[in-house]
C-alpha cells in the first residue's frame, strides 16, 4: 500500500537584518554563528543577503524561495530596518519567526554593540502596524546557542502553520443527532484557511461497495494480521475492513484537489455498523497511525485539532471523550499518594473512546485487539453474538505525558481553544474501549470554568508529550482569541466562585 506523507517537511531559512547606521558585518558574524550551531541540530539555509532595504528585501527573499524554504528566521544581528525587515514576512507566503542578537561581551560594547534589544521593539510595532503574523518567542533576544534553541522550538508551529494552509476535512455525515457539540458552525475553517468536502454517508457507501474484490485487498489483511498479533480475534473480519481502508485511501487521492493534506471525520453510528458489516474504528485507527486522524462521528473539529497535534508532535494522536470519573476506591488504592504530583481525585478522570486509538499507543500489558463495540451490540444486536459491531481497537492506553487540546468554533462561529498538560497514569482502567486514567493538575475547575463553563464538546484531541508551548505559540498565530488553560490554585477563573 502507498504510505501517504500527511504532514510538510519544513526547510527552515535565516536572513540577517542590518540597519544601515551599524557595521553589516556585525550582524553577518552572528548570522554566521547560529547557522553553525543549529546545522548540528537539522538543516538550515543561510540566506547570504543581508537586508538593510527594500531592494535587498526583495533579493534575499527570492533567494531563500530558489532554496526552497517554506519557514524563515528573521535574524536582529543588530537594531534592524524597520520597514524591510517586517516586509520579508509579508513577501515570504510562509510562516516567519522574529528573533535578535543578544550581546556577547563587555569587552565590545562600542563597534560590538548592536542594540538588538532595542530593534525588536521597533519590529513589533511595524509587524503589527502592517498586519502581517510573525511568531516572536516568549524571550526573543539570545546568544546563537539560545538562538538555535529558539528555532527548533520554531519547527513544530511552523510545520502546522504550513500544514493547515494546505489542509482538507473530508466529512461523511450528516452529524449523529444529539451530538450538537460535535455541531459547531464550520466557518471558523475558513477564517484559517481550510477547505472542506462534506459528503453523505450513501456516498461511502457506494464507494465502499465498488471496492469489492480490491485485488490490494489480500496485502491489506497481511498487514494488518502482522499489526494485530496476538490481537486479530475476529480474522473473518480483517477482508471487510480492508476493503474499507483501501476505499478511504483512494478517496483521499481523488478528492484532495487542490489541498496537499487531507484527514477525515465520518459517521460511525446507528447505521453505519449494518450496512457496512463491522464498525470502522480499527481502520481509523490505522489511518491515525499514519498521520491521516479520523475523527468519530463526524468531529469536524476534532479532526483539525487532531491534525494540529499531529503536525505539532510530528507523531500520531488520538481523539477521546472526556468521559467519566475515577472510582474513589480505585483513586484510593492505585493513585493517592503514589505518584510525584500530588494528584487528588478531582484531578483524574478517565478519557474513552470505542477503538480509534492507534495500537503504537496502547499498553501492549493491556492485551490489545480488535473487539465489538459493547454499546451498539446491546442496541443493533440484542446484546447477542457480536457480528457487524465487531471491529474496535481496544486496550489500555499506554502512560506517559500527554496535551489534552481542542480548536473550536463556538455557536456564534467565534473560534477558540483550550490546552491542558498531564499525563496518563500507568493504572489498570477496568473498562472497555480504548481507554486511559488520565491526571492533569487542577482538573476539577478546569473541567468546570473551561470545558462546561466556555461550552466545549466531549471530545478532545490527545498529544502524547508535553506540546503546551508549541500549541499556545500556534493558536496564538492564528488569532484565537480564547486559549485557556488549566490554571493553577493561585488563579481564579473569571467565573469562578471567590467563595
Amino acid at each position: 500500500m502507498k504510505e501517504f506523507k500527511n504532514i510538510p517537511d519544513v526547510k527552515l531559512g535565516i536572513i540577517a537584518v542590518s540597519r544601515d547606521c551599524f557595521v553589516i558585518s556585525l550582524s553577518e558574524k552572528r548570522r554566521a554563528a547560529i547557522a553553525k550551531v543549529f546545522n548540528g541540530k537539522g538543516e538550515l539555509y543561510e540566506a547570504k543577503t543581508t537586508v538593510e532595504n527594500e531592494c535587498d528585501m526583495l533579493k534575499a527573499v527570492e533567494e531563500v524561495k530558489s532554496a526552497g524554504c517554506n519557514a524563515l528566521v528573521v535574524f536582529l544581528g543588530n537594531f534592524g530596518p524597520e520597514t524591510p525587515e517586517t516586509e520579508i514576512a509579508q513577501y515570504f507566503d510562509g510562516p516567519c519567526m522574529f528573533v535578535a542578537a543578544a550581546e556577547e561581551t563587555d569587552k565590545d560594547l562600542i563597534n560590538g554593540r548592536g542594540d538588538a534589544y532595542c530593534g525588536m521593539l521597533n519590529c513589533s510595532y511595524n509587524l503589527n502596524l502592517r498586519k502581517i503574523p510573525g511568531i516572536i518567542p516568549e524571550y526573543p533576544v539570545g546568544t546563537s546557542d539560545d538562538i538555535a534553541q529558539m528555532i527548533e522550538e520554531f519547527i513544530p508551529v511552523a510545520r502546522a502553520i504550513i500544514g493547515l494552509k494546505s489542509l482538507k476535512i473530508i466529512t461523511f455525515g450528516p452529524r449523529p443527532q444529539d451530538f450538537f457539540a460535535c455541531n459547531a458552525p464550520i466557518k471558523g475553517l475558513y477564517d484559517i484557511g481550510v477547505e472542506i468536502q462534506e459528503n453523505s454517508e450513501l456516498d461511502l457507501l457506494v464507494a465502499y461497495r465498488a471496492h469489492k474484490d480490491d485485488k490490494r485487498i489480500p496485502e491489506v489483511v497481511a498487514d494488518m494480521e502482522k499489526e494485530l498479533g496476538a490481537g486479530n480475534q475476529f480474522p473473518d473480519l480483517l477482508p471487510r475492513m480492508a476493503q474499507f481502508e483501501i476505499t478511504l485511501l483512494d478517496w483521499i487521492e481523488e478528492n484532495k484537489g487542490s489541498r496537499k493534506y487531507v484527514v477525515l471525520a465520518d459517521k460511525c453510528w446507528p447505521a453505519f455498523p449494518k450496512e457496512f458489516g463491522f464498525e470502522p474504528c480499527y481502520v481509523n485507527s490505522r489511518l491515525g497511525s499514519r498521520g491521516i486522524p479520523v475523527a468519530c462521528e463526524v468531529d469536524i473539529f476534532g479532526a483539525l485539532s487532531e491534525y494540529i497535534g499531529t503536525c505539532i508532535s510530528g507523531e500520531p494522536v488520538t481523539l477521546l471523550d472526556i468521559n467519566n470519573s475515577v472510582p474513589a476506591d480505585m483513586y484510593e488504592n492505585k493513585i493517592k499518594g503514589k505518584f510525584a504530583y500530588p494528584y487528588t481525585l478531582q484531578d483524574t478522570f478517565m478519557a474513552f473512546h470505542c477503538g480509534n486509538t492507534p495500537l503504537c499507543r496502547l499498553n501492549p500489558q493491556s492485551k490489545p485487539g480488535v473487539k465489538y463495540q459493547l454499546i451498539q451490540n446491546r442496541i443493533l444486536e440484542d446484546g447477542g453474538t457480536p457480528d457487524f459491531t465487531r471491529g474496535t481497537l481496544e486496550g489500555d492506553i499506554a502512560p506517559g505525558q500527554i496535551t489534552f487540546f481542542r480548536l473550536q468554533t463556538t455557536p456564534d462561529t467565534k473560534l477558540q481553544a483550550y490546552i491542558a498538560q498531564g499525563e496518563i497514569l500507568p493504572v489498570p482502567t477496568c473498562s472497555f474501549g480504548g481507554i486511559g486514567v488520565f491526571a492533569i493538575p487542577e482538573m476539577g475547575r478546569f473541567y468546570r470554568h473551561v470545558l462546561i463553563g466556555k461550552q466545549y464538546p466531549h471530545h478532545g484531541a490527545v498529544a502524547f508529550g508535553h506540546h503546551g508551548k508549541a500549541l499556545w505559540t500556534l493558536f496564538k498565530y492564528l488569532g484565537i482569541p480564547d486559549v485557556a488553560y488549566n490554571q493553577p490554585k493561585s488563579e481564579r477563573y473569571p467565573d469562578e466562585n471567590p467563595f
